[in-house]
C-alpha cells in the first residue's frame, strides 16, 4: 500500500517558494477537500448534489421566495444553471414556481415538503462541517476564524481601492 500522500493543489508549490504562495495553496486545498468530503455525503446520504443543496439553502433563508435571476446572483452561476436546478427540484415536489407582481418573472420557494427536506440535510451537512475542524481546538478555530476575517477583510478593502 502506497502511504505517500495524495497530491493535491500544494504540490505547485515547493519549500523554496514564498510562504504566502504555499499558505493561499494550502488553502486552496483544505476548500476542495471540505468540499469534496460534503459533495460525496450529500449524494451517499440525500442522493443529491451540492449544487441543489446550495440553492435550497438560499431559498430556505428567503421564506418568500426569491426570483430566478436573484438566485443565480447569490449562488453566482448562470441563469440556466438555476433554470435546470429547479426543473429538477420543482419535478421532486421541493421547490415551486409562482409569479410574482411582474408577470414575467417567476419567483421560486421551498415547499413544506422541500423545507423538512432541506432541514434533514442541513441537519447533517452542520454535522459533517463540525467534524471537519474538530481536528482543532476550540482556541485554534476562533484563533483561525480571526485571522481568515482579517484577511478578507484586508482583501475588501483592496477591492474598493482598484474599482
Amino acid at each position: 500500500m502506497n502511504s505517500a500522500p495524495a497530491l493535491d493543489l500544494e504540490a505547485r508549490a515547493g519549500g523554496d517558494d514564498h510562504l504566502s504562495l504555499r499558505l493561499w495553496l494550502r488553502m486552496l486545498s483544505c476548500t476542495n477537500l471540505i468540499e469534496a468530503s460534503a459533495r460525496t455525503r450529500l449524494r451517499a446520504e440525500f442522493s443529491t448534489t451540492l449544487a441543489r443543496f446550495d440553492l435550497m439553502a438560499q431559498l430556505e433563508r428567503a421564506p418568500g421566495g426569491l426570483k430566478m435571476s436573484e438566485l443565480s446572483r447569490r449562488m453566482m452561476v448562470t441563469g440556466g444553471n438555476v433554470t435546470r436546478l429547479t426543473d429538477q427540484l420543482e419535478a421532486e415536489g421541493l421547490v415551486v414556481r409562482g409569479e410574482s407582481a411582474d408577470r414575467r418573472v417567476f419567483r421560486v420557494s421551498l415547499t413544506p415538503r422541500g423545507r423538512r427536506t432541506f432541514a434533514a440535510m442541513a441537519r447533517r451537512h452542520e454535522d459533517w462541517i463540525v467534524e471537519t475542524f474538530d481536528a482543532l481546538s476550540h482556541e485554534e478555530r476562533t484563533q483561525l476564524f480571526s485571522l481568515l476575517a482579517k484577511l478578507k477583510n484586508g482583501q475588501s478593502r483592496a477591492a474598493e481601492n482598484r474599482a
